[in-house]
């Protein structure tokens, strides 16, 4: 079976090893403009930022397409209702390293309320002063947690582990959770009451800019919010407003909802275009990273593996475990 790979980076050459597979390997995202790297591929794999919507599945149908494999769990690039019309299987890799998100979220937060960042760029200049980097402790805050799936979850434990108060938000309660202290909330009661917010929820209809210019009025001045989930949970222009009034106290974005033609890439020698990116990133009290939450050995091996037992399940003719439609 022939093989095409979008969005391909160095980092994962070594986890494919596929002697079985006619493959072929490109860094370009996938999208109209590039559809024709697709011809002649029975299954193409993507990544986050790989544009699947119907005029081009439409088109990758007509070139013999037959599955669609994303190395990610986000699939809301993907129009599967126009894959699903053309018999066309997709299947994702739901959950590759909870802890791994969940890990790169704290250490945004961490970062964040004790300034390691401003401390770091400091320390290089031989300046040892410690003004202006006073911080506040975990144990003893309140964190909300909005969406309590498998990265959620792991997120809650480890500041349960810091001694926090963790109150949650989520349209299923997970007992066990529960049974450890996390406290359910209602989304309004989280928002008036945590000091610190983290988003680990799918985007979707219901939770697009979940943080808005409205939630944000409801917060305590000086909350810190993190997001390593889905950009578009957060409605950039809102929190520019909310930094600037000090509602938002730090901000923490490995997710940022124009990141497709940004993110992965080096533009160190380029203008970046997009004026609220580069406004957010004025901020002293904002840390973006490029959608690396994801980004460890044990994740990468985890999406390969997964990746490649939905090849060879497919090429064999068995039930796809991943599959979404």
């Amino acid at each position: 079976m022939n093989i095409s790979f979008f969005s391909f980076r160095q980092y994962e050459k070594p986890y494919y090893n596929l002697p079985d597979f006619n493959c072929q390997f490109f860094s370009e995202t996938l999208s109209e403009k590039t559809i024709k790297l697709a011809e002649g591929a029975e299954i193409i794999s993507c990544f986050v930022n790989d544009d699947l919507n119907k005029d081009v599945i439409h088109q990758l149908a007509k070139n013999g397409l037959k599955m669609i494999s994303l190395r990610c769990a986000g699939f809301n690039k993907v129009d599967l209702n126009v894959a699903k019309s053309h018999n066309i299987e997709v299947v994702r890799v739901p959950a590759y390293s909870p802890n791994a998100v969940a890990e790169h979220a704290c250490a945004l937060l961490l970062s964040l309320i004790r300034k390691i960042h401003k401390a770091y760029n400091r320390v290089r200049e031989g300046n040892f002063s410690l003004e202006g980097l006073e911080g506040f402790d975990i144990h003893g805050s309140k964190v909300g947690v909005i969406g309590t799936g498998k990265i959620g979850i792991a997120f809650c434990k480890i500041m349960l582990g810091f001694g926090a108060e963790v109150y949650a938000y989520d349209i299923v309660q997970d007992q066990n959770l529960i049974a450890h202290g996390v406290r359910y909330i209602s989304i309004d009661e989280l928002f008036t009451s945590c000091k610190i917010i983290s988003l680990h929820i799918p985007l979707m209809a219901n939770s697009t800019h979940i943080i808005n210019e409205k939630s944000i009025n409801l917060m305590q001045n000086g909350t810190i919010i993190i997001n390593t989930s889905r950009g578009g949970l957060v409605e950039a222009t809102a929190a520019v407003k909310g930094l600037k009034t000090g509602k938002i106290g730090g901000l923490g974005l490995d997710v940022y909802e124009e990141e497709e033609g940004i993110f992965f890439i080096d533009h160190s020698q380029d203008m970046i275009e997009d004026d609220t990116l580069v406004r957010l990133m004025s901020f002293p009290n904002v840390l973006i990273t490029s959608h690396q939450a994801f980004l460890t050995s044990n994740a990468l091996k985890n999406i390969a593996d997964s990746t490649i037992e939905s090849f060879n399940d497919f090429a064999q003719g068995s039930k796809l475990k991943n599959a979404l439609n």
